[in-house]
């Protein structure tokens, strides 16, 4: 076991670990460690505590020391210098008339790089955009293309639920999310619907989506023979979070009815998933072949 804590450089960014060493910190401090960019100003996210060396990528860097008044004074002027560098970029991109979308800039700790944060559908020959920044800040000079979600992530918003943007606020790292998980929970495929403000699918699909699989355990899905306490039904739907089913009873076939099929009451009855056995269990699609139809019926739907 390594003692370690948690420190991040922006808000809701990622998370990082180093060794306290002998600092007394506690959340909230403000600590000048050491990264692949030289020293960074950066903030404990959490107290210290233990944690399995397996868990922790090596080697632990040590905090240098607890940011003093100085730090504190030389963080605030870099925050306060970011106006202005974005405006100058701004102007140096409308003259080179190139086609990228200027996002963010960060300044180092240490000033010795500035870098510009930018998205752009395709690649972008910004080398004579950088030659002029360089003569403008007298420093290193990165421009670093980032993808709508990370856009998202800098520049923050509030979504369809009227809250901040989870990743602007408090989301570390994107998860993985899938249509399928929006069809898991019944919601609609429409894009306008399940998508956030970076056009991407959003985040919160993924936030319930391990109670509705464990509730979709033993729930029969719509078309399946099922046995009732009153007979067998087809299923018609089903309501995971209250775990009912939705059935049509099958009746005794009449001469109107067509060999092969069943006919079926015109009323829909609900029972408990405790009270209805599953006849025949439809075989499992294949996970990627199931994305994949999900997929192309989302594109149809966008087409639309």
């Amino acid at each position: 076991m390594v003692t370690i804590v948690g420190v991040r450089f922006k808000d809701a960014g990622k998370v990082y670990y180093f060794d306290p060493g002998e600092f007394d910190l506690s959340a909230g401090s403000h600590v000048i460690v050491e990264t692949a960019r030289g020293l960074e100003f950066g903030e404990v996210t959490s107290d210290p505590c233990e944690m399995s060396e397996k868990s922790v990528v090596k080697p632990l860097k040590k905090v240098v020391r607890i940011a003093d008044e100085k730090d504190e004074i030389r963080h605030r002027e870099n925050m306060d210098r970011k106006q202005e560098a974005m405006e100058s970029c701004q102007r140096k991109i409308n003259e080179h008339g190139l086609e990228m979308k200027l996002i963010d800039v960060e300044y180092t700790f240490d000033n010795s790089k500035i870098i510009f944060y930018f998205t752009a559908d395709g690649r972008v020959d910004f080398r004579e955009l950088v030659r002029d920044l360089a003569g403008i800040f007298r420093m290193r000079i990165e421009l670093r293309q980032v993808g709508v979600r990370d856009e998202a992530r800098m520049l923050g918003g509030i979504g369809e639920c009227g809250r901040c943007l989870c990743c602007h606020q408090w989301l570390g790292k994107f998860n993985p999310v899938s249509i399928k998980m929006a069809k898991t929970q019944g919601l609609s495929l429409n894009p306008t619907k399940i998508s956030g403000i970076c056009g991407r699918l959003m985040c919160c699909l993924k936030y319930e989506n391990d109670t509705y699989c464990e509730l979709r355990k033993g729930m029969p899905d719509s078309g399946e023979k099922v046995r009732t306490p009153d007979g067998n039904a087809v299923v018609v739907d089903t309501d995971i979070l209250k775990q009912k089913v939705r059935v049509k009873l099958i009746l005794k076939p009449d001469k109107n009815t067509a060999p092969g099929t069943d006919r079926l009451s015109n009323d829909i009855d609900t029972y408990d998933k405790a009270d209805i056995t599953r006849l025949e269990r439809r075989k499992k699609k294949d996970s990627f072949r199931e994305d994949q139809e999900l997929t192309e019926d989302l594109r149809e739907l966008m087409k639309d």
